[in-house]
């Protein structure tokens, strides 16, 4: 028979609780939870995203009914237990219902703080820890009324800007000389102050609540200096106290909180107690990932699996505003045993900060810059010794390659870094959950592996694993919106591009209100490409800052933080001299690998980044253009040997492919692009699985579009046929142009034709010979603005800063 498991809480710490111990056991218990509030467990970290409106309430459930149901846990809402009588071993609700347990678990949390200063009591004074908050906030405000924030730690700021986000003008008072003063020193509040000074947010500094006037709701604050300040709500966010009086009701020792040993466990050895409730070791604690770390051994213990005791957490935290990017762990102030390393660009924004105790990490700012947080706190939970990476260490994981500079973050870090610190999950962990059960989408690695799943400030890493991990086959799917900071689809922004005219990125985040004035990695480089092929001419300028990082140093990135370089040959065909000025090359920059390509091409592989700008130079000077091996553009024009050597070719393929290559290079398109010229049907440059395939046959050229040889092989889709070399030309950059301005950014063409049919595409290609006219014009004017060589615009131009490593010496 089961023993009886009753929760009081149904919180994400309980439910982390719960997940675990069912993956050690699910014969063990029968389990119930009891809950406050009237849902299922919903992420509280999400909760100033709910406020602006960011997210919706379905957004931020981590468990549904559905979940309860199947794991045969029975969840009674709107639940208040009142009372635990540990002679009898049974819980009472606030009806008196009588329910009873072999173990008990608490998890009843924390109450919001809120000081009995004169006027508290007022009507649209609240706090700010659950979603009937939220709610009572949102029916508060209203275009005309001001709002106060009380409390400029983390919950505070995020409150005051999901406030601020409806336009409500909000003061935030603190009563410390920086906001996060508990996690940020003074230049690092600074920085963060100002940014959120430009997102509609006051300040007052060093200054506390004297009192709250209103006759039944507020409307002014009087300040400690003697300041009024007019307003309609006030918000406190001035701390949290652990909600431990059923535990010490019952004769459980209490200090701060509930005393547990180092398993969790009250000094009633049936009575377990976790989250902010609990005290372990003197100390409590609030945020989600010390919590989670409880949870797994509670459930171990529960579960009686082995398991070392807890022993602390070191707390990191990352603040859930858009657009803002900011990291903290660990000893952020220096004392007379410890020293700082600093780097600051108050202008750009980036401030890091590395508390050093003799050859080890122990504090960690990063703001502006949060790349290497989990690298960082990686040092510093395991204590690394950093003597060796000293003098590089303030420029983060990627200085420590080769080059000194742009490894790329995903593929450097090893399959046990940890990915989401909240949940514990590494990045082998990640790509584990993608390959065994085909996850495709971020929401699927959320629901299977729970990485992103907490307070989602990892969900960058998470996607940037599944697009490792999955290559071409990787789409944003995400219907609500192409990335977190809009809500705007690719077909939205398309139309909007189409009907108005815009100078930068900028202007439309301005105009489609993104949530993130910024931008960021997901939507600038999708907005950046169509207002490319809107524009289609010199009005519009690429934004390098808005390309992926191989775009913006015309190579590609290698796991060891070296680079590749792959000239350009036109049609896969090259001679003596040729092979002869890339061999000097190869033998003066000490090339370590050379290798052919799919593509009929020679790969210069493990150049180092100072070398790439003379790299490109010498290669210029040898009659060589960059190959664009890195472009979402064309790539390569694949070709066999055709009439001119084989006994079987109908057509001359190498000429062809020559004057294709030279025809299309420089575009770019949604996605990279290939194309391949076989001069018969047996097809010896595999012309069925790329973009566009060319087979030559005795009465001109059959045209296939949309292939792929990626992990999933698409074959091609016959198009037309065409007898003449000028007919199959123009069909070519009729079908590229069209591909360029219906596909969405970052859709192959096969993932375009599978959305949109072939017969779409013949119909405006093959059957409308005006259309076909239009976009082959359309290409054809592309083509006189993006036909030039980045390598070697880049010498000309002087713009080889970017390469050149900074070198960094030991003080004395």
């Amino acid at each position: 028979m089961k023993e009886k498991l009753l929760v009081i809480g149904n919180g994400m710490s309980a439910l982390r609780t719960i997940e675990e111990l069912l993956s050690h056991t699910d014969k063990k218990y029968e389990i119930s939870i009891f809950g406050e509030e009237p849902h299922v467990n919903y992420n509280r970290i999400m909760l100033s995203y709910l406020l602006s409106r960011e997210k919706t309430f379905g957004d931020t459930i981590l468990n549904t009914q559905e979940w309860y149901d199947n794991n045969a846990v029975t969840l009674y809402t709107d639940n208040k237990i009142s009372q635990i009588n540990r002679d009898k071993k049974v819980i009472l609700n606030s009806e008196n219902e009588e329910f009873a347990y072999d173990k008990l678990l608490i998890a009843t949390g924390s109450v919001p703080f809120i000081p009995t200063t004169f006027g508290s009591s007022l009507n649209n004074v609240l706090g700010f820890r659950t979603k009937e908050d939220v709610d009572s906030i949102l029916n508060t405000i209203s275009d005309e009324k001001k709002a106060v924030v009380v409390g400029g730690g983390l919950l505070g700021l995020e409150a005051a800007y999901g406030i601020a986000k409806h336009g409500i003008k909000t003061l935030l008072i603190h009563r410390s000389a920086n906001i996060m003063s508990q996690q940020l020193d003074a230049t690092a509040g600074k920085l963060l102050q100002k940014k959120l000074e430009t997102l509609g947010i006051e300040f007052r500094l060093n200054t506390t609540v004297d009192k709250i006037d209103g006759t039944h709701s507020v409307e002014s604050v009087t300040l400690s200096d003697g300041e009024v300040v007019d307003a309609n709500i006030v918000v406190f966010s001035t701390g949290i106290s652990p909600n431990k009086t059923i535990a010490s009701d019952c004769g459980l020792s209490t200090n701060k909180a509930i005393i547990v040993n180092d398993y969790l466990q009250t000094e009633d050895e049936n009575i377990f107690a976790i989250g902010e409730c609990c005290e372990h070791d003197g100390k409590t604690f609030g945020l989600v990932a010390p919590l989670f770390e409880q949870a797994k051994i509670c459930a171990k213990k529960l579960a009686d699996v082995e398991t070392e005791g807890y022993v602390g957490s070191i707390n990191s935290t990352r603040l859930k505003i858009s657009g803002v990017d900011l990291f903290s762990a660990g000893q952020y102030i220096c004392d007379e045993e410890s020293e700082e390393l600093i780097l600051l660009d108050e202008k750009v924004g980036i401030y890091k900060k590395l508390v050093i105790k003799g050859d080890y990490l122990v504090g960690i700012i990063l703001y502006g810059d949060t790349l290497d947080a989990s690298w960082y706190l990686k040092l510093l939970k395991e204590k690394t010794d950093i003597s060796d990476l000293r003098v590089k260490l303030l420029f983060g994981k990627a200085s420590l390659g080769d080059s000194g500079h742009g490894e790329d973050s995903i593929e450097a870090m090893s399959d046990d870094e940890e990915i989401c610190g909240c949940n514990g999950i590494t990045k082998g962990a990640v790509i584990e959950g993608i390959k065994c059960n085909n996850l495709k989408t971020i929401g699927e690695v959320k629901a299977c592996t729970k990485a992103g799943a907490s307070c989602g400030s990892c969900v960058a890493l998470v996607e940037q694993v599944l697009v490792s991990t999955l290559g071409d086959e990787y789409q944003d799917v995400t219907p609500e919106g192409i990335c977190d900071c809009c809500t705007s689809t690719h077909k939205e922004i398309k139309d909007n591009i189409a009907v108005n005219d815009y100078e930068n990125v900028y202007e439309v985040f301005k105009n489609l209100k993104w949530s993130n004035e910024e931008g960021c990695r997901l939507c600038r480089p999708a907005v950046n490409y169509y207002l490319l092929v809107k524009y289609n001419d010199d009005k519009y300028k690429n934004d390098l800052r808005s390309r992926l990082v191989n775009d913006r140093v015309y190579a590609n990135i290698q796991k060891d933080g070296t680079y590749s370089v792959v000239p350009r040959i036109w049609g896969g065909v090259t001679n003596a001299k040729d092979l002869r000025a890339m061999a000097d090359v190869a033998d003066k920059y000490n090339v370590p690998t050379i290798k052919f390509t799919g593509g009929q091409r020679l790969d210069m592989l493990g150049i180092k980044k100072e070398d790439l700008a003379p790299m490109w130079k010498d290669l210029n000077d040898a009659g060589f253009v960059s190959g664009q091996a890195y472009a979402k553009g064309l790539r390569t024009v694949k070709t066999c040997v055709g009439n001119t050597w084989c006994r079987f070719g109908t057509q001359d393929a190498m000429q062809i492919g020559i004057d294709i290559e030279k025809m299309t290079w420089g575009s770019w398109t949604p996605h990279k692009f290939k194309i391949a010229v076989s001069a018969c049907p047996r097809n010896c440059a595999e012309a069925t699985i790329k973009d566009i395939g060319i087979i030559g046959v005795d009465s001109g050229w059959e045209i296939h579009f949309a292939g792929n040889g990626g992990l999933k092989v698409r074959v091609t889709d016959f198009l037309t046929k065409v007898k003449t070399d000028e007919e199959l030309f123009h069909y070519i950059k009729a079908l590229m142009q069209f591909y360029r301005e219906d596909a969405y950014y970052l859709e192959r063409t096969a993932h375009w034709v599978e959305r949109v049919g072939i017969d779409y595409v013949k119909d405006v290609i093959v059957k409308d010979d005006e259309k076909r006219d239009f976009y082959a014009k359309g290409f054809d004017e592309s083509q006189k603005h993006a036909q030039i060589d980045p390598w070697k615009d880049s010498v000309d131009s002087g713009f080889t800063q970017e390469f050149e490593p900074i070198v960094l010496e030991r003080m004395a």
